[in-house]
């Protein structure tokens, strides 16, 4: 959203011009860095939002002929097994009757899923779980591919995102003509019609990539596991005195897949193997899968829901139904069901109203993230992801085109003479450490560059000016 005004550095000019000078500046910069992050979220955003439409990530978009009955799950893990042979993990309900029914199983070599006709008990396809197209595009949307150091520079680029954002309204703010700011003026040519273009989606988008980039920044490594995460996570004193577990819910999630709701990522399981909880499974009725998903059923799990098996001694049996995970099309659907693997009682029965407002947030910021939230929350996405591109190549273009031509500098916007804000600035920078670490520090390193380096080094002004 960045504009120029033709004065240059030297002359005089008033205070708000000088200002607007430093924001462009810090605009630039921002852009330097966060532009190739945004093309790689919007692309990769962009795979997996048309990947889990008309193909599924999980196998659910599998269809299956619906007979008369469907085989006993007991008939069903044996045609599984017989296929895939492991240890079943997962159960996968299908969200209608003419859909598959899918099993994760673990095997020595990871893990499989494995689509089964529920009716006929035939195996229709079986593959290696989070190694298909959606799997690489989320891995590079979250880590680039390169593990937690990806993730660091996705959380440093998604702060200074929100930083772009600010500068961006700041140098969008209507100043003349007030229609030209939220139109664009496709009488314009040039780089004038590039800017106005760039400015007016910048702003109608603005808001949007705000909520974008803080529910991306809450699965981040630092600011959203560290710190959102670690107190706003459900309080394990509501298993209202259950044994608890060593693990937590995020032992549950399979490489950087998340299967379990985000605010409950952080809290301690709770164990199987004592006389706690309230009536789960019928009264003397085998503790199986088949009897968990009739419980889940009874509980009000429709359509499509999963359960999790027990693994070890104090596992438990875990139904879980969100939006997060395409369940359904409403967050206000989440629900969390923790079982004895002995005595079939409910240990844990979370819903998406005994959320922290942050995990409430969260709720329904990630499905929406996702466009997982029905067709119209898909379309928006899929036109709020090409605008991030369209911004980004805009903004190139605009800085292409006000170069010098065939200067090897930078040409960055001219620092304006007599700037008396590198204060303020170094205070702002401050407090983003505070709220946002690694993007606080990324800002305190560019303002020290600006400073000290560029103040103090001419042949290196000159290079980036």
């Amino acid at each position: 959203m960045a504009t120029s005004q033709p004065h240059s550095a030297g002359q005089s000019r008033p205070l708000s011009q000088k200002f607007y000078a430093a924001v462009w500046r810090w605009h630039f910069y921002a852009g330097l860095f966060v532009i190739p992050f945004l093309i790689m979220l919007a692309v990769t955003g962009l795979m997996m939002m048309f990947i889990t439409q008309f193909d599924g990530r999980d196998g659910e978009k599998i269809t299956v002929t619906q007979g008369p009955a469907e085989l006993t799950l007991a008939e069903q893990e044996a045609a599984v097994l017989a296929a895939q042979p492991g240890t079943i993990a997962e159960w996968i309900g299908p969200k209608a009757p003419d859909l598959a029914a899918v099993f994760r199983v673990k095997t020595d070599d990871g893990q499989r899923l494995v689509a089964l006709d529920q009716y006929s008990g035939e195996v229709i396809e079986v593959w290696d779980r989070r190694a298909g197209w959606y799997d690489l595009a989320d891995n590079i949307h979250s880590t680039l591919l390169i593990g937690d150091t990806g993730d660091r520079l996705i959380e440093i680029a998604a702060g200074l995102g929100i930083v772009l954002v600010l500068t961006g309204l700041y140098l969008w703010w209507p100043r003349g003509n007030t229609i030209s700011a939220f139109v664009p003026n496709l009488r314009t040519r040039g780089r004038a019609l590039w800017k106005n273009l760039h400015a007016v989606t910048g702003f109608w988008m603005s808001a949007l990539l705000v909520i974008f980039l803080i529910s991306g920044l809450s699965w981040t490594g630092i600011w959203g596991g560290q710190m959102m995460q670690a107190w706003s996570t459900f309080p394990a004193a509501k298993w209202d005195n259950v044994p608890l577990s060593d693990d937590i819910h995020a032992s549950m999630n399979h490489g950087s897949t998340n299967d379990v709701p985000w605010a409950l990522e952080q809290t301690p399981m709770p164990a199987s193997g004592s006389d706690a909880g309230i009536t789960g499974t019928i009264e003397g009725a085998p503790v199986d899968a088949a009897s968990l998903i009739a419980l889940g059923r009874a509980l009000g799990m429709e359509g499509r829901f999963r359960l999790a098996y027990p693994g070890g001694e104090t596992g438990v049996w875990t139904l879980n139904r969100d939006s997060m995970s395409g369940d359904g099309d409403s967050p206000f659907i989440d629900r969390t069901v923790h079982v004895d693997q002995y005595s079939g009682k409910i240990l844990a029965d979370v819903k998406y109203e005994d959320y922290s407002w942050a995990g409430k947030a969260m709720a329904v910021s990630i499905p929406f993230h996702m466009g997982l939230m029905g067709t119209w929350s898909f379309v928006l996405n899929a036109v709020f992801c090409l605008a991030v591109i369209f911004v980004c190549v805009s903004g190139l273009v605009m800085w292409v085109k006000r170069r010098p031509a065939g200067a090897p500098r930078l040409a960055a916007p001219p620092e304006p003479a007599d700037m008396p804000f590198w204060k303020g600035a170094a205070l702002i920078a401050v407090l983003v450490s505070l709220a946002f670490p690694l993007t606080g520090l990324a800002l305190l390193a560019a303002l020290a560059f600006d400073v000290l380096l560029l103040g103090n080094l001419p042949v290196l002004k000159r290079a980036v000016s």
